[in-house]
């Protein structure tokens, strides 16, 4: 992590709405790559942090006082409502950093963080999605370790697809 006064915690409800907005902030820049009915529905699904609370955790980065960036963990995955992983595979979902925070190290730090929920709970296995547009994204989890496993992939439009990536956990030695 680069920022040594980065706090990981879990949301709060006095944090959601602020989580919300900065969720919206963060994918503001893929808005063109979606045809506009199809923007709506996915900013209003991704601003709706509260509906996914009772199957997930929602980590925030917190940073001089402010919600930097923020990450959904399902540590079953089988409760991710858009995607379909194994039984006992942990799920990430929208992961996100405000853009005034971004290249301080704050989304691998919440990953980093995810990982070691997963491990805490005896989980070997992390699902994750993204796709092509996200290629900042994709890259950290790339060298993070994530691998892409094809047979996962989602098709939510002609044209588009959402590509999955996996990360088997070793054992902590």
């Amino acid at each position: 992590m680069n920022d040594k006064h980065l706090i990981l915690r879990e949301a709060r409800p006095d944090d959601f709405d602020n989580v919300s907005r900065l969720m919206r902030d963060a994918y503001q820049q893929y808005e063109n790559f979606f045809p506009p009915e199809a923007w709506k529905f996915y900013v209003e699904d991704m601003m709706d942090v509260r509906r996914r609370l009772n199957e997930s955790q929602l980590i925030v980065a917190e940073l001089d006082g402010q919600i930097a960036g923020a990450v959904t963990l399902y540590l079953d995955a089988g409760h991710s409502s858009r995607e379909v992983w194994p039984r006992g595979w942990a799920g990430i979902r929208l992961l996100a950093v405000h853009p005034a925070y971004r290249g301080r190290g704050t989304g691998r730090a919440l990953m980093e963080e995810c990982i070691r929920r997963c491990r805490d709970q005896g989980i070997v296995t992390i699902g994750l999605h993204t796709t092509e547009m996200m290629d900042v994204a994709r890259r950290m989890y790339e060298k993070m370790g994530f691998v892409r496993v094809p047979e996962y992939d989602f098709y939510p439009r002609p044209g588009m697809v959402v590509m999955a990536y996996r990360l088997d956990l070793k054992p902590q030695a």
